[in-house]
């Protein structure tokens, strides 16, 4: 959990190790929604409102869902945040999504781990980094 602009934030997640496993276009399909975790889908809570992408979410609980691919990936806020896996995702239950540039790794990472980042008194990043891959994203909190 991090404390930015007076925003507590949480984010839920299971965290699969790689295990000499291919994991990108093995393990997690390219160009299909994944829960960007393991087992049930990995959530975000926030007690006020976020500027993400140019949209606002919310205060509330949502699913963090993304769509990794060769080129940019997608990030999904679903307001469904308890699923198993995506077998209950709807597109239409999307908040928003926004497409981002991964980042590639110099090290491979063996677990996968998401970190919220203070970078200023309202505005901080939020990173997911599995394998070789890395997302990361600012926020502002909505004051």
């Amino acid at each position: 959990m991090a404390m930015v602009g007076g925003a507590h934030i949480h984010i839920d997640y299971s965290a699969p190790s790689v295990r000499n496993r291919m994991i990108y276009g093995g393990l997690v399909a390219l160009d299909e929604v994944w829960v960007s975790g393991a087992h049930n889908a990995t959530w975000l809570e926030t007690d006020k409102p976020l500027k993400i992408a140019g949209n606002t979410l919310p205060a509330g609980k949502y699913a963090l869902f993304t769509i990794p691919s060769a080129g940019d990936w997608t990030v999904i806020f679903n307001r469904n945040w308890d699923q198993h896996g995506k077998d209950e995702y709807e597109q239409s239950e999307d908040v928003f999504r926004f497409t981002i540039k991964p980042e590639t790794l110099q090290e491979s990472k063996e677990q996968l781990a998401y970190e919220v980042n203070k970078v200023s008194e309202t505005a901080g990043t939020i990173s997911l980094a599995w394998e070789t891959k890395k997302i990361s994203f600012p926020f502002e909190v909505v004051q």
